[in-house]
């Protein structure tokens, strides 16, 4: 199926395109009641499928949190991961902080 990515999102970045063919196994989805309460609350829809139904919602306040209703990890292969885990990983490295006092990576 084809998700439709908003411009200025972390998925956007991800992908570096404003389409993206994700599988779907089932027919879940977010209650249309419920979008406004969730995007008030703070997240922000970033992708929709050919119907405008959400497919991606995230949260901009964090460095990477992202919510599909697909499964992105399916398309992944050796050597030609999933944007969203290497977006991941990355967001990752850029928070990493250390930890003086113990000398740990927090």
């Amino acid at each position: 199926m084809t998700v439709h990515i908003n411009d200025g999102t972390a998925a956007a970045a991800a992908y570096r395109s404003a389409t993206a063919s994700e599988c779907y196994y089932c027919n879940f989805g977010l209650n249309p009641a419920f979008l406004d309460t969730i995007i008030e609350a703070g997240l922000s829809l970033s992708g929709t499928d050919a119907d405008g139904e959400p497919r991606i919602l995230e949260l901009p306040s964090h460095p990477f949190f992202v919510a599909t209703l697909f499964v992105p990890q399916i398309s992944s292969e050796p050597g030609r991961p999933h944007p969203f885990l290497v977006a991941l990983l990355a967001a990752g490295t850029k928070t990493r902080t250390f930890n003086t006092n113990a000398g740990d990576t927090v």
